[in-house]
């Protein structure tokens, strides 16, 4: 294992955007930079996807003017990507019909991430997906 990823453990990557759909691009790139300099290029698409989902939701789904957007490797197989926002309101998965042009995002989330899920705060919530690093366990 390189001394870059021994080091890249508990270490994170974080930005406050404004909360416009515009925002989600700068977003992905965060998440992608970080899965990059990271050695771990193979969940960059599913990282992407991920936190523009996130991000997009609280574009959608609250009043605020920014949310921020964090990305940690948070152990050698495992990788947490979060949007905070500060709604207290709590994500929920619709079932859109086949019509409809929204209402997919947690369902597309669901089915990429590892797991996912949101944390309560005083302040806000931030929502959260985990991807799972290929052969992180046998790089101990």
């Amino acid at each position: 294992m390189s001394a870059a990823r021994q080091a890249a453990i508990g270490i994170g990557y974080s930005d406050t955007l404004p909360c416009e759909a515009e925002s989600a691009r700068r977003a992905r790139q965060l998440v992608t930079d970080a899965l990059n300099r990271w050695g771990i290029d193979e969940l960059v698409d599913s990282g992407a996807l991920i936190v523009s989902e996130l991000f997009t939701n609280s574009v959608d789904h609250t009043r605020d003017r920014v949310a921020r957007v964090v990305v940690r490797r948070v152990a050698k197989d495992r990788i947490r990507i979060g949007v905070a926002d500060r709604s207290r309101e709590a994500p929920e998965m619709t079932n859109p019909d086949e019509h409809s042009e929204n209402g997919r995002g947690l369902a597309v989330i669901d089915a990429l991430a590892d797991r996912w899920g949101y944390d309560l705060h005083g302040w806000g919530k931030v929502t959260w997906a985990e991807l799972r690093v290929r052969g992180g366990e046998s790089e101990q």
